[in-house]
This record gives C-alpha cells, structure tokens and sequence, in this order.
C-alpha cells in the first residue's frame, strides 16, 4: 500500500509542479512512447543480458513483494516458536521418533499443522538439516553453530540477488536516458533546415529521454530496489529464529528458554508476545 501511495505522490509532485509552473504535456506526451520504448526496451534487454533465468524469475517474485509486502506475518512467527518448541522437545525426549519428522516433513504430522512454513522448502530443509546435524553427536556447539550461521548467510545473500539486480537496472536508467536524448539530438540535426518552433520542440522532445532515464531510476526502480532489500532482510530474521532456538537448546537450555530467546529476537512489529506464544503452546497440549 505504501509503495502505491508513494508512486501516486511522486508523479502528482513531478507533474503537478510543471503543469504549475507553466510546463505543457503535449511534448512529453507525443515524445513519451518512443522514449519509453528506447529506454524501457534497453533496460530490460540489458537485464536479461545480465541475469540468469533464476534470478530474472526471482526478480519478478521480488517486484510481487513490493506490493504485498514482507511474507511473514506475526501469526507466522507465532506458528514458527510452536512448531520449534516441539522440534527441540521432540529431540529430546525421543531422538528416534524425531527422525521421522525431519527425513520425511510432508508426511509429518507436525509440519502438516503447519501448512505456509511447509511449503517453503529452503526453510524446511534448514530446520531438518540442523537437527539432523544435532543427532549426529555433533559435541562442539560452535561448530553446529557455525554451519547454522554459514547457511543463513548463503540464503540471505541469494535472496538479495533481486534487489541488486533492480539497482543495478536503477544505476543504469539515466545513461540509457541520455543514450534516447542523443539519439534525439541526431534526429533533430538531421532536420536543422526546419523552422525553430519545430527544431524547439524536436529537442524538447530529445530532453524527455533524459528526464524519462533519471525519473524511472530514482522515482521508481532505484526505490523498488530498496524496498525489496528492506522487505528481504526483514523475512531473514524469520529464518534467524531457527538459529537463536536450536544454538540455546545445544547449550541445554529449557526447552520454554530457548524458546523465548528466539521469541525476544523476533522483529518488534511482528514480535508475538509471551502470552500469545503461551497460548499457543497449551493449545497444541490440549490437541495431544
């Protein structure tokens, strides 16, 4: 929502304030579509020079994001301490009834309650390959730790491959824009013999490319890119959870201390409290 009302106030802001000022759409208008053509087609045949298939097709996911926002919510976060609460208490209490759990998630009856962290496979794979890691006498907590934080890291920075390839497109826009500007320049020497009012409007209409590159790079695309990395390292604490309640259950905490641990580590505005996190945990005793 905010992502909308931001576009709308930019190019009420631009275009208000030339109308104000005097400024006339009809040059921008006959010389928007070939402009926009030019840079917009250049960009995006650069981008597909430049980016594989997986992130061009993650590039469009993150686009996605912009819109609906980060994916995990604060009932996710709530299901996630849930679910790693009876992960680790599992672990401890029957090491052989665990293995059934992590080997083959989609027919736990466990994951299943748990549909939306389910179906991330990257997230359930994390989760299976730690404790699996646990179970297999792995004695130096650092070293678990380690592989924990080696891991996290490699997610984090392949899910920031959109970002930097929507900057990377942003830090290009206002060269691909003077490229359509001199373009319009040639065209207008071509016409030098012409009258000066039309010879004025040609070379407004060459401008409009310059403006049209730098316009799109830090009104739309350069912010897209920021939003996408602001909205993906805020999944990544979602992911740290795992992290924060597996480490303190290897340095043999309490199962309810590891878990609020990770809960304290949760972003504020998606932080559940302790009594919802409580709640949540009698309830799943009670379906037991």
């Amino acid at each position: 929502m905010s992502s909308i009302l931001g576009m709308i106030i930019t190019i009420i802001c631009v275009f208000g304030g030339y109308l104000l000022a005097g400024g006339k759409l009809d040059i921008i208008m006959h010389a928007l579509p070939f402009e926009m053509m030019i840079i917009g087609g250049a960009a995006i045949g650069a981008f597909a020079a430049g980016n594989d298939i997986t992130t061009i097709k993650h590039t469009m996911g993150d686009l996605a994001a912009v819109f609906k926002g980060a994916k995990w919510k604060k009932s996710d976060y709530n299901d996630l301490l849930c679910l790693m609460h009876e992960l680790v208490r599992i672990t401890r209490e029957s090491p052989v009834e665990i293995e059934a759990h992590i080997e083959n998630p989609s027919e736990s009856a466990l994951f299943q309650q748990y549909p939306k962290i389910l179906k991330n496979a990257g997230f359930v794979e994390l989760i299976c390959d730690t404790i699996r890691s646990m179970i297999m006498n792995f004695d130096d907590v650092y070293q678990v730790e380690e592989l924990l934080d080696k891991q996290l890291d490699g997610m984090k920075e392949e899910s920031l491959h959109g970002s930097h390839a929507l900057q990377n497109m942003a830090d290009a826009l206002p060269a691909l824009g003077i490229v359509a500007a001199v373009l319009g320049v040639i065209k207008t020497m071509a016409s030098i013999d012409k009258p000066p009012e039309v010879l004025g409007q040609m070379i407004g209409g060459a401008l409009v490319g310059t403006f049209l590159g730098v316009f799109l790079a830090y009104s739309l695309v350069g912010p897209f890119a920021n939003k996408v990395k602001s909205i993906r390292e805020q999944e990544h604490y979602f992911y740290a959870l795992i992290r924060e309640v597996l480490v303190s259950s290897l340095h043999k905490n309490p199962t309810n201390i590891c878990i609020e641990v990770a809960r304290r580590n949760a972003p504020k505005h998606q932080r559940p409290s302790f009594t919802e996190v409580e709640e949540s945990l009698k309830a799943l005793k009670k379906a037991a």
